[in-house]
């Protein structure tokens, strides 16, 4: 059977004479995308292959009273239709719990959920063969949040005896957190000052612009060759086995080209479907998602409603809070789990409050599903704390920036689950450093005909001249946990090679991890290129033949998979000075002081000892390395305490907004940041992962939201579900801060999700200072500002 034609994409990551960390070299895929010659995993092809669609619920909610494929199976073309009695293995699949249908069995519980899947010859075929299959359904009224919590009154989404969560009712998972006095009536009567708020954060989608997409190939061992674009190839096989019946060792997973992520392709989407009908027609299957069934494929954020109680003393001194959060989970459990518990733990923000009280609390609903997303739990809770922040400063008469540092966390203070915080923790410096950039001026440039419009909201809409346009300032921090947490063994896998060739030592990097757009291959060049001192390096492509890398996501990849590329070549290089010790009996107290460098062992003084080719000869030395952080614990369930996190992160930003408060249009005039990276292992990437996160928080504070009305997603497309594009993206100036963090590698901190934590609610309290409005909820929109 011949091969699929793969892409081409990795190549040698370095050229001769570039630096390691902390320097900024090219991207290697960067040429590639720019000129739109990357291959991307909806670019495989196969000279044999078949196309697969999928079938979905048209409802929310109904029971599935009869399922007829005759009428597909006649399409000529057609090579399977298959449902859930198809199926050779397990009939469920699961992120944390698997409790999701394959292929929906007697039920459907969320507006686009695969009821049947097709494998013709062409995907039009395909397409109308879908179209053909008749599903007799009997409509159920959907459950929402709020019906969720009585399903005595509303039903359950899943039956009692059907329930695979550790929980009960509608509920998938919930958290409570219990510090000091939470907020009992003998800690309030401290507070000279309460304020409460309800606030609410709408269903944003990570929009990647990469649709899912993947090509399974049935091998000659019985087994499956996927190639698919995800971000954790592992345990997507971990999911795939069960299902298809297949031990590990025959389900062999490579990575292909991957457009974008942001935690949507956590979760397994056309993965299993793909392997599944090549399984069954013994034929490579392709399977591409256009973009309305992209929403209906993958996971979203949690939609959130959170309502918290905030006491102070009269100077600004914070005594208590009480916060109570119900995050909607969709249909599946997904991550959800893992969500409660960062709102949770990460639920009163960088503060230090001396008393807490936390409940959180995801439940089923018959919405689409809701699990991983940039932030994790913590975009939602910070934009409830930093409006309370807010709230807060306004009943105090007090500058919001100034009440945020007068409780401001540092390193040593302590959670409220109990854990003490020992690194850097400058939130206080942040805030001091965002406010001091300098603002933006506040006349707006001109042109012949007047102002230029380009700068005022709607702008070459041509809404306005600036009449009725009012400047606001506002000011956001939040706190995000790098790594998995609450005691999951985190680690991650990396093989490194150093050997000869061409004369030349050449060093070659094998990892699993997914290659999401976030530039790891290029900071895994570059950190083998600072412990073995050699300049070629090659990244070969991440599949599973090496051991787990874990998810690209929760900021861990620099951290966990560096970690793992740092240690395995200091492996080698050990085993190169050990190779030299025993040639040319070098002393132990020589040996420990040797480098590599430029292709040499050099000693203390810089005196080249040894090249490198001549110790490397002709016997390569290969190492491979499982790394990993500190161990976390689960949360105490009935108080929430234990050490549930390995690394905290921080970014403030400052928002300057003007807007149009008659038409309730909103521009972001700048959305300035500062934060700690600990070290900043590639500073262009740095930047680049700060102003994407940035930018995704500014989408949830002024237009990012799926809408969904009685179940149904009434938005799936890019032209009613709005992004931000590089008309809506302002200046942002960044400061970074480089405090070593003592128990990762080289000091770094997870650099990617912190960012967009504090941009949402900065920029709607900018937004608020405009316009003198409460603003609730995100996004934030004209009939918000407007009343209408």
């Amino acid at each position: 059977m011949a091969g699929p034609t793969m892409p081409k994409n990795l190549l040698d990551v370095a050229a001769p004479g570039r630096d390691g960390i902390g320097a900024s070299p090219p991207r290697p895929d960067g040429i590639l995308k720019v000129k739109g010659d990357f291959a991307y995993a909806s670019d495989l092809w196969h000279e044999d292959m078949l196309w697969g669609t999928t079938l979905r619920s048209p409802h929310a909610r109904a029971r599935i009273r009869s399922v007829d494929v005759s009428a597909a199976l006649a399409v000529p073309g057609v090579y399977a239709v298959l449902t859930h009695e198809d199926i050779p293995g397990s009939r469920f699949y699961g992120l944390e719990i698997a409790d999701q249908p394959v292929l929906a069995i007697d039920e459907v519980r969320f507006h686009g959920e695969p009821i049947a899947i097709v494998a013709a010859d062409h995907p039009e075929t395909a397409r109308r063969a879908a179209a053909r299959i008749v599903v007799d359904y009997d409509v159920l009224p959907a459950i929402g949040p709020a019906e969720a919590l009585d399903p005595e009154r509303y039903g359950y989404v899943h039956a009692p005896a059907d329930y695979k969560a550790h929980a009960f009712g509608n509920i998938v998972h919930s958290q409570h957190i219990h510090h000091g006095g939470g907020d009992s009536a003998r800690v309030r009567a401290r507070a000279d000052v309460i304020v409460r708020g309800e606030y609410e954060v709408g269903m944003q989608d990570q929009a990647f612009l990469g649709p899912e997409s993947g090509l399974a190939v049935p091998a000659e061992d019985g087994g499956i060759d996927l190639y698919i674009a995800t971000q954790w190839l592992h345990v997507d096989r971990q999911q795939l086995c069960p299902v298809l019946g297949l031990p590990p060792e025959k389900v062999r997973l490579s990575l292909a080209g991957v457009g974008g992520a942001f935690g949507g392709r956590e979760d397994l989407s056309m993965q299993v479907h793909a392997c599944l009908l090549a399984q069954y027609t013994g034929k490579p299957v392709k399977i591409v998602y256009n973009r309305e069934e992209s929403f209906f494929g993958h996971v979203h954020r949690h939609p959130a409603t959170m309502v918290f109680e905030h006491g102070a003393t009269r100077d600004g001194r914070l005594v208590f809070v009480r916060a109570e959060i119900v995050l909607d989970g969709g249909a599946y459990a997904s991550s959800s789990p893992a969500v409660v518990g960062n709102a949770a733990s990460l639920g009163i923000g960088p503060y230090v409050i001396p008393n807490a009280s936390i409940d959180a609390t995801a439940v089923y609903t018959n919405n689409p599903p809701c699990g991983a997303m940039r932030g994790f739990g913590a975009v939602q809770m910070c934009f409830g704390y930093e409006s309370q922040m807010d709230r807060l400063a306004a009943e105090l008469g007090l500058d919001p920036v100034e009440l945020r540092r007068l409780n401001a966390m540092e390193q040593g203070s302590v959670l409220p689950t109990g854990q003490v915080v020992d690194a850097p923790a400058p939130v206080a410096e942040l805030l001091r450093r965002v406010e001091a950039m300098p603002l933006p001026a506040a006349e707006h440039r001109h042109t012949a005909d007047g102002v230029d419009v380009r700068e005022l909201p709607g702008g070459v809409s041509n809404s306005t001249h600036g009449e009725g346009v009012v400047r606001g300032i506002g000011y956001g921090v939040g706190i995000k946990n790098v790594g998995f947490s609450e005691g999951f063994d985190d680690y991650s896998t990396a093989r490194v090679r150093l050997e000869v060739l061409g004369g030349a030592p050449v060093a070659l990097v094998h990892t699993a991890m997914a290659e999401v757009g976030q530039g790891g291959v290029t900071v895994h060049a570059q950190i083998v290129r600072t412990e073995l001192g050699v300049d070629l390096v090659t990244i070969a492509p991440a599949d599973t033949r090496v051991g787990s890398a874990g998810s690209t996501s929760a900021s861990r990849q620099t951290y966990m998979t560096g970690g793992a590329v740092k240690s395995a070549a200091e492996a080698v290089r050990g085993t190169v000075f050990e190779r030299g010790r025993l040639r040319h009996g070098w002393t132990p107290d020589l040996v420990a002081g040797l480098r590599l460098v430029g292709g040499k062992v050099v000693d203390r003084a810089d005196a080249v000892v040894a090249d490198l080719v001549d110790l490397l000869g002709d016997e390569p030395v290969d190492e491979t390395v499982e790394f990993r952080h500190r161990p976390t614990q689960a949360f105490d369930r009935s108080t929430g305490q234990g050490v549930g996190h390995v690394q905290y992160t921080f970014c403030a930003h400052r928002a300057v907004v003007d807007v149009d408060v008659e038409l309730g249009l909103v521009k972001v005039v700048e959305l300035a940041a500062a934060q700690d990276v600990g070290k900043a292992m590639n500073p262009l990437a740095v930047l680049g992962q700060i102003h994407g996160g940035s930018t995704q928080g500014l989408g949830l504070a002024v237009m990012e939201e799926i809408v969904v009305a009685e179940g149904r997603v009434r938005n799936p497309s890019f032209t009613d579900y709005l992004i931000p594009t590089i008309l809506d993206t302002p200046p942002m100036p960044v400061d970074v801060l480089e405090l070593a963090d003592p128990h990762a590698p080289y000091g770094l901190r997870g650099a990617g999700e912190a960012p967009t934590l504090s941009a949402t609610p900065a920029i709607v309290a900018a937004i608020r200072a405009a316009t003198g409005l409460a603003l609730n909820r995100v996004p934030v929109r004209p009939e918000h500002l407007t009343g209408l």
